[in-house]
């Protein structure tokens, strides 16, 4: 039977949450500076970057630090719950509307 390390877990679960809270403030901030920017692409360029980087690093160092899987599968389970509570809070797309006569 596999044991699971629960503090090795939860050290990446929280790390994890932590850092993905901070990625999509980030993709926040970056989204408010594109569109107010002559240059929006190259801002989402960088900012995508340097929020990508932040979240692969700390996963990388928080994984090897504790050289463990099990770290890794906390740290992907914690953005995935951000994640999914940021796409609820956004909430859905709206849909847009057909002009009269269009299928």
């Amino acid at each position: 039977m596999i044991t699971i390390p629960w503090d090795v877990l939860l050290l990446g679960f929280v790390s994890g949450v932590a850092i993905s809270a901070l990625f999509f403030v980030g993709l926040n901030w970056g989204m408010r500076v594109a569109l107010g920017s002559s240059k929006p692409t190259s801002v989402l360029l960088l900012s995508a970057l340097c929020r990508i980087a932040i979240l692969l690093g700390v996963g990388y160092l928080v994984t090897v630090f504790t050289a463990s899987a099990w770290t890794a599968a906390g740290y992907a389970a914690g953005f995935f719950l951000v994640r999914f509570i940021a796409i609820l809070w956004v909430g859905p797309a709206i849909t847009p509307t057909l002009a009269q006569g269009e299928k």
